[in-house]
């Protein structure tokens, strides 16, 4: 029950005063009086201001906080919560225009032109309105529906530009989770069997791998062991050049050319990487192609498939980022998706690699590749 009533508080004395749930009434013998709440989250016991008794009345008091424990129970931080009352938080539409004004100056001409585009096309009309803060999966589901089976490549493109809004949002202060990840594929329909990028499921890939790894590494195959241990682009690894390899650091510095995105991007090369690597016979040049084809020009795009056709297998090469994707998602559920993303070198807004900080986001990526290298290659 309360225990503080309106002349209680006018009059109360230096002191800490119980109203019960949680609340407290501070007073200070200077006689200023301010309104605490005190509410577990997450097994830590906080304190939470809520502001002065001038400012709030009691039951203002109260109302404030019945529902800084309701976002408690609900799992979310109610200290940001609290604060989030001082953010102006925007709707999708506008934190989509906000995105591209920070971000697109560091984007490939072709993305920066498709985001808005696609997003007014596809997302607009269904979370146009939408305060990002309020926008789930389900939301989510509900844009992707009607393209999810019928245009795969539009529908990934526009799951990914949502994704990069969301997690904009989020570094911005306006929601205070990331982009829904795998829950949003729950609920939608299979796509049809022989779609774009058909990849093979992530449990069958190292058994697969364990059987091309015995035979003649030939440039192509070694170039497809290499994108499925990496969960590269099968055009980074046809260009991938031995001077972008970093032994000491085990880092694969790739340039803004051969990277689809037109961004220069580093990756971490797993210790079953680098072994791989260690198995090519390396030319005097360093400029030389890791993967060289006739005449020691670039592999053709079609390459790194003919071995997969030769082992009778119906999948792409490039599937295995999707393998990769699937497997990050149920086997290292605690490497937050941006992270995941960012591996595959994705869009990620820079702003929410600062949120981890840069080493730490960096070492989390690195966790993920090689605990990745490590199941293909059957280390783990």
């Amino acid at each position: 029950m309360p225990q503080l009533s309106a002349l209680s508080v006018k009059n109360a004395q230096p002191g800490r005063h119980c109203d019960g749930q949680g609340l407290y009434l501070l007073v200070k013998p200077s006689g200023s009086r301010s309104w605490v709440l005190r509410v577990q989250f997450k097994g830590r016991r906080r304190d939470i201001g809520l502001g002065s008794s001038a400012a709030l009345s009691l039951s203002e008091a109260r109302e404030k906080a019945r529902e800084l424990r309701r976002h408690a129970l609900n799992g979310r931080d109610p200290a940001a919560e609290r604060d989030r009352k001082f953010v102006v938080v925007p709707d999708f539409r506008e934190a989509s225009r906000q995105t591209h004004e920070a971000l697109s100056s560091g984007w490939a001409a072709r993305t920066a032109a498709a985001f808005l585009s696609s997003l007014q096309e596809h997302a607009w009309p269904v979370l146009g309105s939408k305060r990002v803060d309020h926008i789930e999966a389900s939301h989510l589901q509900d844009v992707l529906r009607p393209i999810w089976t019928t245009k795969p490549a539009m529908a990934r493109k526009v799951r990914q530009f949502m994704a990069t809004v969301l997690n904009f949002s989020k570094s911005r202060g306006w929601r205070t989770n990331e982009a829904p990840g795998k829950a949003v594929t729950i609920g939608l329909p299979k796509r049809p069997k022989g779609g774009h990028f058909k990849a093979m499921p992530y449990a069958e890939v190292p058994g697969y791998f364990a059987q091309a790894r015995v035979q003649t590494l030939t440039s192509s195959r070694g170039a497809l062991l290499f994108q499925m241990l990496t969960a590269a682009r099968p055009g980074e690894v046809r260009h991938a050049r031995w001077e972008q390899i970093d032994f000491d650091k085990g880092e694969w510095h790739r340039p803004a050319d051969i990277m689809k995105n037109d961004v220069a991007h580093v990756v971490a090369l797993s210790p079953a990487a680098l072994a791989l690597l260690d198995q090519l016979e390396r030319p005097k040049a360093d400029k030389a192609l890791i993967f060289p084809g006739l005449g020691g020009k670039a592999l053709s795009d079609m390459s790194l498939n003919k071995v997969l056709r030769a082992a009778k297998l119906p999948y792409h090469a490039h599937g295995f980022r999707s393998s990769f994707r699937d497997w990050a998602a149920e086997k290292m559920p605690h490497i937050p998706d941006p992270v995941a993303e960012a591996a595959l070198a994705h869009l990620v807004a820079d702003e929410v690699i600062r949120a981890y900080k840069r080493t730490r986001f960096a070492v989390m990526q690195r966790e993920l590749l090689e605990g990745w290298a490590d199941f293909v290659a059957g280390d783990g």
